[in-house]
């Protein structure tokens, strides 16, 4: 199943087979690749294992996890496909590497927090925690695939003030959501458009950290 999507691991430089880390995945947002992990959680390499996930589907210079009907809009055959194949790769990846299975963290920017977001909220208690940066929750989730009880979720929302794509009321509107469903909410926005900053990066490295 691990072959179902390209993706390289990064453990910490004394890593040791016989400890349990903590492990994230992250997703690129759409056009991107696999290199956002190290581009955005470099903060967190000394005590995560990170999984950088490329996106299955060739996208202009890049590459996607599913395809768009318009913006906003996924199209559901590839997004339904994608919810499908995601967990059992995830499942697959912890049983291969040393994982400490209660710190499982989902992170991304854009799609790739869409994508986040919706993983956690099927997954439930497989998932400890989500970074989401500029992204959405999708309103079909509930009716289209179920979703599990995320009240021991610990949730990072952060959104650029000047995002042209999905500005701050976005963001508000899924810190409500979350918040609504019992998770651990932390929401914060920053000086930048549709693009993560370096303060930005470095306060999900302090807050995954803090998790520990």
């Amino acid at each position: 199943m691990q072959d179902t999507y390209y993706y390289e691991v990064k453990t910490p430089q004394n890593y040791d087979e016989n400890k349990e880390y903590p492990i994230l995945f992250a997703f690129h947002g759409i056009g991107h690749h696999e290199e956002f992990a190290w581009i955005n959680f470099g903060g967190i390499m000394d005590d995560f294992i990170v999984v950088g996930v490329r996106g299955d589907m060739e996208y202009k210079n890049g590459y996607a996890y599913y395809h768009l009907e318009d913006f906003g809009k996924p199209d559901m055959e590839t997004f339904d496909d994608c919810m499908k194949k995601m967990p059992a790769f995830i499942k697959d990846v912890i049983d291969e590497y040393p994982v400490d299975e209660n710190h499982v963290y989902l992170g991304g920017f854009s799609q790739g927090a869409i994508l986040s977001n919706a993983l956690a909220m099927v997954m439930g208690d497989e998932i400890a925690g989500i970074v989401s940066m500029n992204g959405y929750v999708p309103e079909f989730l509930e009716e289209r695939y179920g979703v599990k009880d995320v009240t021991h979720l610990d949730v990072f929302l952060s959104d650029g003030r000047e995002d042209e794509l999905f500005p701050p009321e976005v963001g508000r509107k899924n810190e409500k959501y979350f918040k609504e469903k019992g998770a651990d909410v932390t929401y914060t926005t920053y000086e930048t458009a549709h693009a993560v900053g370096d303060e930005n990066k470095a306060d999900v490295a302090r807050w995954l950290l803090e998790k520990l």
